[in-house]
């Protein structure tokens, strides 16, 4: 008998377990349409089909007429004051950089400058960006290479760029598309969600979306199309909640949550 018991306690438990399984899924479930309905659900990437090549310009021109304006919002006067500012922008805001490079340039304008200067003193007034040791460190040895090898100027190729600390291929080709007009995209957080969300690329490297997209557009366009994703990326198609219902080119985005 007690062997009985023993079993038949052990059934009854076990057969609550889908029933309050069940339970929890229903839950999920409601919370997600609620999530969908008020448009707070992060979009999924995964699920998105890339579209053809014809209605991802179609976007890119609807999105250029709505930012005719677009351009680096990094305040800088030269090559070299843009390049620094870029290095100091990762994982931080341009607003937050332009601060910062206001009194980093009036007192180190130039490499040489910067190569000489104090870096405790660096590193005091770039602390608002965020990691100002390492950043410290990284701009002003980016400054000695740049009068160690180049002269103090910027040198204007990207496999030069790339050899200076700090300096990746999405900074060089900041650089390369603002301060000398050489075409190249700026593969960012901004540019890498949207370009997911537009269908524009299936892969998550940011070297195969620049290979991607490269493709997609022509390259005399490629520095004004990447600034002008960044733009929207930065005004309506927000990471947590796009703002579709006002968006442009809500009915070509396979992501839209506009229905």
């Amino acid at each position: 008998m007690k062997k009985t018991t023993t079993r038949t306690k052990a059934a009854t438990k076990h057969d609550r377990q889908p029933k309050s399984a069940s339970k929890r899924q229903t839950a999920a479930v409601k919370k997600a349409a609620r999530s969908n309905k008020t448009g707070s659900s992060s979009i999924k990437h995964e699920t998105i089909t890339k579209v053809s090549a014809a209605k991802a310009r179609e976007m890119m021109r609807k999105l250029c007429d709505l930012y005719p304006d677009a351009s680096c919002e990094l305040k800088f006067s030269t090559p070299f004051q843009l390049l620094i500012a870029t290095i100091l922008s990762a994982q931080t805001t341009d607003v937050a950089v332009n601060k910062c490079t206001k009194t980093l340039f009036d007192e180190f304008p130039n490499a040489k400058a910067l190569a000489e200067a104090d870096l405790d003193r660096i590193k005091e007034i770039i602390k608002p960006t965020g990691y100002y040791n390492a950043k410290a460190t990284n701009i002003q040895n980016c400054a000695r290479k740049l009068v160690e090898k180049f002269k103090g100027e910027v040198p204007k190729t990207q496999a030069e760029l790339t050899t200076l600390p700090g300096v990746g291929v999405k900074t060089a080709n900041v650089v390369l598309g603002e301060a000398f007009g050489i075409p190249g995209w700026t593969v960012d957080t901004h540019v890498q969600r949207l370009s997911k969300r537009l269908g524009l690329t299936a892969n998550s490297d940011p070297l195969k979306i620049e290979s991607d997209l490269q493709k997609l557009f022509p390259k005399d366009d490629w520095s004004k199309d990447s600034i002008t994703l960044i733009w929207h990326g930065r005004r309506m198609c927000f990471a947590k909640k796009p703002a579709c219902e006002r968006c442009p080119i809500n009915h070509l985005c396979p992501s839209s949550l506009v229905v």
